[in-house]
């Protein structure tokens, strides 16, 4: 039997630990079992999965993925945090144990080498300041995970799940779009944090498919980022850049079959990969090819989820 937590044993946990939720590393912890159960059941979780929890904090998510049967490998970059987890599962889990692994590290600088087996899920409550960076490395870096729930800032569900046309719409849409489809599922109320967030929080599921095929995702990333950089501006104007001139970026959105004169916006990922395999000829920009490596998963630490291009 699986004992989750409470406010209580969160609030005794934390002063045990002197642990003091700093807004740098995003730490609101769940302290509401039923939207541990909930968060659990939507995320799909059986027996036997693999599941990858990002910032595992005190361990309220953990409890909830280990009373599901799963074996849960928790990445937590707080070492404090970390070196607790495992007697908190021994506690109030004995049972379960021998199915959780922590690892001590940054979620935005693992690798699948530094992870005991290869996860099949991401199940994760994310730090909001690096949301959507965290999702595109880890989808980049490990291809074996095939779903995922998270849950994180209700703008930035709405940026993740958002279609074309929408006001929401932008580089992370498109990005997770090119792994497979997003979806916004459920809201999760404030009250259920400890300490309480200043803003409102969904969770968004995601299910990896085949990638769009014919274009290297490199240079898909590359030519939405040119494409959002200046959301304004016709997507002639803003692959200027990226295609060499103005001009050329007429050429090869011809090329794709797209009027120059549309914007970013009004795309979807198979437009955008369309333009891409349009200019398969020449190499991207060094500055295009910069853009494109701060959200795909090679270098997201300066991402956070409020700019632009996450």
């Amino acid at each position: 039997m699986v004992e989750l937590l409470g406010p209580a044993e969160i609030r005794g946990l934390a002063d045990e630990l002197d642990v003091r939720p700093t807004k740098k590393l995003g730490q609101n912890f769940v302290h509401d079992p039923n939207t541990v159960r909930r968060i659990v059941e939507l995320g799909g979780v059986v027996p036997g999965d693999v599941v990858l929890e990002v910032g595992p904090g005190l361990g309220s998510l953990t409890l909830g993925l280990l009373a599901a049967g799963a074996e849960v490998i928790a990445v937590e970059i707080d070492p404090v945090l970390a070196a607790r987890l495992p007697r908190t599962v021994a506690e109030r889990a004995p049972e379960a144990a021998d199915r959780l692994t922590v690892v001590g590290a940054d979620a935005l600088r693992v690798r699948a080498a530094d992870l005991p087996a290869a996860p099949v899920s991401i199940v994760a409550n994310l730090p909001y300041n690096v949301a959507v960076p965290v999702v595109l490395h880890l989808l980049a870096e490990l291809p074996s995970l095939r779903s995922g729930l998270v849950m994180v800032q209700t703008e930035v569900a709405d940026r993740m799940a958002a279609g074309p046309g929408s006001r929401t719409y932008g580089v992370p849409s498109v990005k997770l779009a090119w792994y497979g489809p997003a979806r916004k599922v459920a809201a999760v109320p404030r009250a259920v944090f400890w300490p309480v967030p200043n803003v409102d929080s969904a969770l968004v599921s995601f299910t990896r498919t085949d990638p769009v095929s014919g274009v290297d995702r490199a240079r898909l990333f590359a030519v939405v980022d040119a494409a959002f950089s200046q959301r304004r501006k016709t997507l002639r104007a803003a692959l200027a850049g990226w295609a060499g001139s103005a001009e050329r970026a007429g050429e090869l959105l011809a090329e794709a079959g797209i009027d120059p004169k549309t914007r970013g916006e009004q795309l979807d990922v198979h437009a955008f990969a369309r333009i891409a395999a349009a200019g398969a000829d020449r190499g991207p920009s060094r500055r295009a090819g910069l853009a494109s490596a701060a959200c795909s998963g090679t270098s997201c630490w300066p991402c956070s989820s409020s700019s632009a291009r996450c």
